[in-house]
């Protein structure tokens, strides 16, 4: 879902799948488009930008040192609740706010508070090291975030059931990758530096930062809306996934798990929601790749 252009880096094995190196830039009427719903390191690692609105924007990933763990319980079914219906596209945008939804700053000072605290690591192999940030100046605990983040990245339907994928969260030292939560100005001006137009909208992945943005991590889209904290891990899992180099893929069938690393916010397609990687039976949950 993000964004980057070309720059040299160091990385981590990319698995499943090449990453084209790519951004993505807005849609326009990106809200008529959010329809249904959404959004380390070895040397010589190819990577690229994505943002939610599926453009890419070439680019190679950099490990950027620095460090940031786990966990809000998520949903067990591979299916989460909420509507299983796409919206019909047109369809408004939940408002901003309203009497009991969250106030969302526009932008923020982008500066962060680094989660306190690391994890155990989660999956097989050599664990990439991460890191969890949130904005200065949000109404978010960034201990809470990065248990939510440590319990998607660790949970066995995500992207560990691959048998190669591990995980580490620090808070110090150097770190792989960084999971930040920032305001829709700060998201747009770090995606931006790599040529993505995320639109205040959308999230992205650029270099090793995976942004996410604070209104669709307190609101979700319409498919969504009443599972916020399945959506989180949407987002979360197709955002990593674009880090460690994979690119979309379509719904593969009506009535079958939309894959995590489908455009959700684009359409559902006929498909169901589902957040994540792999089903409980560690089978990947993929459709036809798209360009």
């Amino acid at each position: 879902m993000s964004t980057h252009r070309p720059h040299s880096a160091r990385h981590r094995h990319r698995r499943g799948g090449s990453t084209p190196a790519s951004g993505r830039r807005r849609t326009g009427a990106l809200w008529a488009g959010l329809a249904a719903l959404t959004v380390l390191g070895a040397s010589g690692f190819a990577v690229v930008g994505w943002a939610d609105d599926g453009e890419k924007a070439a680019g190679s990933r950099a490990s950027s040192p620095a460090p940031a763990r786990p966990t809000d319980r998520l949903p067990s079914a591979s299916s989460p609740s909420g509507p299983s219906g796409p919206v019909a596209a047109g369809s408004p945008a939940p408002p901003a706010a309203s009497p009991s939804a969250p106030v969302i700053p526009p932008t923020g000072p982008g500066t962060f508070v680094v989660a306190p605290g690391g994890s155990a690591q989660a999956g097989k192999g050599k664990a990439l090291r991460y890191r969890v940030e949130v904005e200065k100046g949000l109404a978010l605990s960034a201990a809470d975030v990065a248990r939510q983040v440590e319990g998607v990245l660790a949970d066995r339907r995500g992207w560990t059931a691959d048998g190669r994928s591990a995980f580490r969260r620090v808070s110090g030292g150097a770190a792989d990758f960084v999971v930040r939560v920032a305001t829709p100005g700060t998201v747009d001006e770090i995606c931006g530096r790599f040529g993505l137009d995320t639109g205040g909208e959308v999230n992205c992945n650029v270099a090793d930062k995976v942004m996410v943005n604070l209104k669709r991590w307190l609101l979700a889209t319409p498919v969504y809306a009443k599972d916020v904290t399945a959506y989180r891990a949407l987002i979360i899992n197709h955002e990593v996934g674009h880090f460690l180099g994979h690119g979309h893929v379509d719904c593969p069938g009506p009535g079958r798990p939309a894959p995590a690393m489908m455009q959700q916010i684009k359409g559902m397609r006929g498909c169901v929601p589902n957040v994540w990687p792999y089903d409980a039976k560690g089978r990947l949950v993929t459709g036809p790749t798209l360009t």
